[in-house]
């Protein structure tokens, strides 16, 4: 049972039944060798997250992970009513920009096609999100695959990044509108509000550093406006004069009280009020690594936000590496998880320290009555000291479904 798709978890009946599930005890995470030197093939980590285990915050499980097809630049997974799991795809394999979707068998994982219709797909991809309630599904998109290698500012200017939100009717497979985001550069993660009446959500704009609300109009058709803008830093030692906190990934509680944001370059992490989902306010924010510390190598010149910059981040001993990346939280809302690498050619260019110490697991508290967050001292996973040697961790996943993955009909 454990292996098909729509037939295994507990099955909550709604997003605010899920948050009165169990605590999590296992978290799975994907960890990268490729592009870092070391010889070895990319796996699934298993980390322990009970603290009434022996093995507390320890890698208990690690699988390697091997390819079952041969398509490329794959993303996002979403397990649909069907039964089907529907992946979105950044490009073709030759890296040219095309954001199409692959549905595979829920039992057999076998490719069955795309889910769109032929020759209906976006010119680029990344994430997704659908609400049947509203037939709709909306897609991001990042760039082609060809400019991953490494952030040029010259394909900022050439128009190589993303900066539009793909609407599709859900029914018919096809895309019916596209939305241009202003100052929204690299549209990453989406998110509807977990509600599934809701005809609303977010979007985070990484190189835009701002947080766009999507919505839909009286007369069918959707909207987006900018709802949170996080100011750039005049910066000296950087690639460019101002640093962008390049918003990475967001995630929304189930009760669609909280978002949560990480500037992987500025190095915080955010927590917003949106009880008004028009007007998000700030209640949280914790500084976890970065590229402002302290003692690096970049100085801050202005700004518009902090008095000084952040002191390194040490916990249990480790000076942590990089900056906040992919996030999770519990179902419960009161703890978030955090790992610290992007992308392995990104983590080279912006944290070569990642390569070389390979990245972290931390754990933060979450106050959801007042708002807050607060770093949990006694919770580090260092991908440093793997086996193999360091890796790179990213997304963050729980056995029976989490807040970026479930979708509630």
């Amino acid at each position: 049972m454990a292996t098909k798709c729509g037939k295994c978890g507990p099955g909550y009946p709604s997003p605010l039944e899920a948050m009165k599930g169990p605590r999590e005890e296992l978290v799975y995470l994907p960890c990268i060798y490729r592009n870092t030197g070391t010889e070895a093939p990319d796996y699934l980590a298993t980390v322990d997250v009970n603290p009434k285990s022996p093995q507390y915050s320890q890698v208990v499980e690690p699988k390697e992970i091997h390819a079952k097809c041969d398509l490329s630049y794959l993303h996002t997974s979403h397990c649909l009513a069907s039964g089907e799991v529907m992946i979105s795809a950044l490009g073709d394999p030759k890296g040219n920009g095309k954001g199409g979707f692959v549905l595979l068998d829920g039992e057999t994982f076998e490719v069955k096609g795309t889910w769109e219709q032929p020759g209906g797909a976006a010119p680029m991809g990344y994430d997704f999100w659908y609400q049947p309630r509203h037939n709709v599904m909306i897609s991001t998109e990042w760039a082609a695959p060809n400019v991953f290698d490494g952030f040029n500012p010259a394909d900022v200017e050439a128009g190589l990044y993303g900066q539009h939100l793909h609407v599709w009717d859900w029914q018919r497979h096809e895309k019916v509108q596209t939305l241009t985001l202003q100052d929204g550069l690299i549209p990453l993660e989406i998110r509807f509000l977990h509600n599934p009446a809701a005809d609303q959500g977010f979007v985070g704009c990484a190189l835009g550093s701002n947080i766009q609300r999507f919505y839909k109009n009286q007369g069918g058709t959707w909207s987006v406006e900018k709802v949170i803008q996080v100011p750039p830093k005049k910066v000296k030692g950087w690639i460019l004069p101002e640093m962008p906190s390049l918003i990475t990934d967001i995630l929304l509680s189930l009760d669609d009280r909280f978002l949560y944001f990480s500037n992987w370059l500025h190095g915080d992490l955010r927590q917003y009020d949106i009880s008004d989902p028009k007007r998000p306010r700030l209640v949280g924010q914790i500084f976890l690594g970065g590229s402002i510390v302290k003692g690096g190598p970049v100085q801050v010149l202005e700004d518009q936000e902090l008095k000084c910059q952040p002191e390194p981040l040490v916990v249990k001993g480790k000076r942590v590496a990089g900056g906040p990346q992919m996030i999770q939280l519990s179902l419960d809302g009161t703890r978030l998880y955090v790992t610290t690498s992007l992308y392995s050619a990104w983590d080279k260019q912006f944290y070569p320290d990642l390569i070389r110490e390979g990245s972290v697991m931390l754990q933060i508290d979450v106050d959801t009555v007042r708002g807050g967050l607060k770093l949990n001292p006694n919770f580090l996973v260092d991908f440093g000291k793997e086996p193999l040697g360091p890796a790179l961790a990213h997304e963050l996943r729980y056995p029976g479904g989490d807040c970026s993955s479930d979708i509630w009909l």
